[in-house]
Formats: C-alpha cells, structure tokens, sequence
C-alpha cells in the first residue's frame, strides 16, 4: 500500500476528514519555501501538494500565479523542487504529491523525472493537462517507479469518464468542485456534493474536493460528503501576507489547525 492509500485508509478508521494542502514551490523563495512545508506538516496536513511553478498556467488563477512568477524569479524550477522535496523528505510525516503541468516533466524527460521523484521520496504526481486518453505510457511509468497516478475530474465530467478515472487513478481522486480557475470563495461549491456523490458511486478510490475552500466550514462541509477538503488559494495567500513575517511558519502552522477545527484563528 503506498503512503497515500495508507493515508486515506488511517483518515475512514478514524472517522475523520483530511486536509489536503497545495503550496507553490520555491514561493516566495527555497528557504522560506521549506519552512512552509515544514509547518504545514507539523499543524497536521494529510496530504502535502506540492506545485511546480509554471510560466503558463491552465487551471491557476491570480493568486497561485503570483506565487508562481514569485518562484520563478528566484530561479526555481522542477530539479529545484524536487530537490526541495528530497531535503525535507525523511522530517515530513505527510505523502507528497507534485503538481504539475507536462511540459517540465517532457523538458527533463519522462524515465529522469520518475527517477528523480522516486529519489526525493514523491509519493504520487497530478499532471494537470495530461488527457487520460493520451496517458498510457505515463501511467505505466509512474507505476513501474513506484509512484501513484492522482487523476482530476470536475462536475462536467461524464460518468463513462469517471468510471474510467477510478479504474487507472492511484491513491485518490481530485474533484474539482467548480468550473473556472483556483481561488478563494465565500461558501463551498453547489456542484461538490453531486459530484462527490458521483465519484463515490463509480469508483472505488479516495475522494478528495477543492477549488475555492478557505474556511473550517468548507473544510467541514466537504467532509460530509468527501474523504478530504484540498486548500490552496487561500493557503498561498496567506504566505504572500507573511512572507516577511519572523513566525511565518508558526503562522503558517496555526493557521493550517484552526482549517482542521482544532485551533481559534
């Protein structure tokens, strides 16, 4: 069992809804970058999403774009992030999970990627604009290396593609719980629960819902439906508030347990 499927399989016996976090690599540099990870993990994330910073985002709205041309300008880069990742590795309880877009992964190669993910301690990859239909080869690779394929599906999906999801997807399955670009919102999508309800019914994995969560509420709203709520927006934000801030990671740390319920804001 992969640290991921362990993960959600320790999340249903306690009965408890997991925190999936998403910070931006090398934001707003490698050093405070670091203690960031650090502090989401000490402050109880399950799940630590880790994005490449990318010049051309799909899917990311302003917030996580900022924090992307923030990382750049530094100079990171995928090898830094995985090189990030493999300094952190053995103080980390939480899986990682690297989000990416494919054009770094095909500028470094797809076997020198796998190899150098394996080696950081990566434990799944979501490549955000790798089409299921074109992924065989990726999928194949990724599960000779060890490391769990984390598939998105979002409300517009059909059924048949859902299925189909389930069947190839590894550790979880990432809900997109509204349409358009990640950001902050005031309430918990309309479409997440159908949707969760939907992803529970045709598949068998992990589900996990995000886009726009930013509050305990969401994060308690989400588990009523969803295996675990996936913060990000609203994470960044902060970060970028905090940069210069001393206690940045103890901000950061507290700010993750009061989106778990156990800490005041």
């Amino acid at each position: 069992m992969s640290r991921i499927a362990d993960t959600f399989a320790r999340l249903r016996a306690e009965g408890r809804t997991g925190l999936v976090t998403y910070v931006t690599a090398g934001d707003p540099d490698a050093a405070r970058s670091a203690v960031v990870l650090q502090a989401l993990d000490r402050g109880g994330a399950d799940v630590l999403e880790v994005g490449v910073p990318f010049s051309d985002p799909l899917a990311d709205g302003p917030v996580i774009q900022r924090a992307s041309e923030r990382a750049l300008r530094q100079g990171a880069t995928l090898d830094s992030t995985l090189g990030l990742i493999e300094g952190l590795r053995a103080s980390l309880r939480a899986p990682i999970v690297l989000f990416t877009y494919f054009n770094p992964v095909f500028r470094m190669g797809t076997a020198a990627f796998i190899d150098r993910a394996r080696a950081a301690g990566v434990d799944g990859v979501l490549v955000l604009d790798l089409p299921i239909e074109e992924s065989a080869a990726w999928r194949s690779a990724l599960d000779a290396g060890g490391l769990d394929t984390i598939l998105l599906v979002s409300p517009t999906t059909s059924d048949a593609r859902l299925r189909e999801a389930g069947r190839l997807g590894r550790g979880f399955l990432y809900g997109i719980s509204r349409l358009g670009v990640t950001g902050v919102r005031d309430a918990v999508a309309a479409d997440a629960a159908p949707l969760a309800e939907r992803m529970r019914r045709l598949t068998p994995l992990p589900v996990a819902l995000g886009f726009g969560l930013s509050r305990p509420e969401h994060v308690a709203a989400v588990g009523r439906v969803a295996d675990a709520a996936v913060v990000g927006s609203a994470i960044v934000a902060k970060i970028a508030e905090w940069a210069d801030d001393a206690d940045l990671g103890a901000r950061i740390e507290r700010h993750v347990r009061w989106l778990r319920g156990v800490e005041a804001a």
